[in-house]
């Protein structure tokens, strides 16, 4: 059965793979402090052009996002995300139990509308009673949404521009950033991000790493004593040589860059064989993650054959489905899908 339910199914890019069977009984430092971690480090800094920022290797996003905001917020702090981000919806109350509230605005596609940002914290400061409430202490995005859609340069600029009127951190959530950054007429770079936000990391698990993200913080000093908390978190890796090696794989000679410029490819000749098959698009994604409208006859045709995940109702009864391609697709994938849908 062909499988589209999402982009972190296989295992690792066997680049990867390589490079640790290589270094497998090489004796190191802990904790990440190791030669292949501070060298991953210093490639991130390059790509990124902040050269004294602060990297960090964590193991999946659920506990990056959590680390991240709880770092950075005071106890009495929330942070400010879109309804349907992830830290609102599929983390479990996560952030909620580290303490801090998730304030959920409207969005669309996916995205933080700057002004609507903008709006909300006027209205929350003009109310006399707003020192009774939990105050805004950041503002949370993911770079693609979770509906695969992306911000432009000049979005992240308008919402950098609010959150330092504000005194707000911008926190960028990059679980599926290799992807973001491939997809054709993006104008968002990872130096662009660097200078934009105050926190985000890089996303390894979804983008042919085993396990890992790498958490950015620009500026030096932003989370002070944040190892620390990681390691009160329990989210220490005691073989940490584990993710710096894995991440400075991922960014030797463009391998996180053509990662991601595959998927694209790989998304791309996804759409087409979906939209010759008459499938009608949910919205528009320039990224891994297509979503299309389902009617009961083409759930019916995939029963069995193809894999996809369930979305969301809609009110006549239609299915809103994800179908997610990845840095391990393969054209043949493609091509037995296609061959599906034609003698359906």
């Amino acid at each position: 059965m062909l499988s589209f339910n999402c982009d972190y199914m296989e295992g690792a890019h066997p680049d990867i793979l390589e490079r640790l069977l290589e270094t497998n009984l090489e004796r190191t430092p802990g904790y990440g402090e190791d030669a292949y971690t501070r060298s991953a480090k210093e490639k991130i800094r390059r790509e990124c052009g902040c050269p004294d920022a602060e990297v960090f290797f964590l193991v999946g996003g659920t506990q990056t996002n959590a680390a991240v905001i709880r770092g950075l917020l005071r106890p009495h702090e929330g942070v400010i995300a879109a309804q349907t981000g992830h830290i609102n919806v599929h983390e479990a109350g996560a952030v909620e139990a580290g303490g801090h509230k998730v304030l959920a605005l409207p969005q669309r596609e996916g995205k933080l509308a700057a002004a609507e940002v903008r709006g909300w914290l006027e209205a929350f400061f003009r109310d006399a009673s707003s020192s009774h409430m939990v105050q805004p202490g950041m503002v949370y995005i993911s770079h693609p949404t979770e509906f695969g859609t992306l911000y432009t340069k000049a979005e992240l600029e308008a919402l950098k521009a609010v959150c330092r009127d504000y005194g707000l951190k911008l926190f960028l959530d990059g679980a599926r950033l290799g992807y973001g950054l491939a997809a054709k007429g993006t104008d968002v770079t990872l130096p662009v991000i660097a200078d934009c936000c105050d926190a985000f990391y890089i996303g390894g698990t979804k983008v042919g790493a085993l396990f890992g993200e790498a958490v950015v913080f620009p500026e030096r000093g932003t989370a002070p004593g944040f190892f620390t908390l990681i390691k009160q978190q329990g989210a220490l890796l005691a073989k940490g040589r584990l993710l710096g090696l894995q991440f400075d794989a991922l960014f030797t000679d463009g391998l996180y860059g053509r990662i991601g410029a595959h998927a694209i490819r790989m998304a791309e000749k996804l759409k087409g064989i979906l939209a010759r098959a008459g499938f009608e698009f949910w919205l528009d994604s320039p990224t891994n993650q297509q979503f299309v409208v389902l009617r009961e006859e083409q759930r019916k045709a995939l029963e069995g054959k193809v894999g996809y995940e369930p979305w969301q109702e809609l009110p006549d009864g239609r299915l809103v489905a994800r179908f997610a391609v990845s840095w391990a697709t393969r054209e043949e994938d493609l091509d037995l899908l296609e061959a599906i849908l034609k003698t359906s």
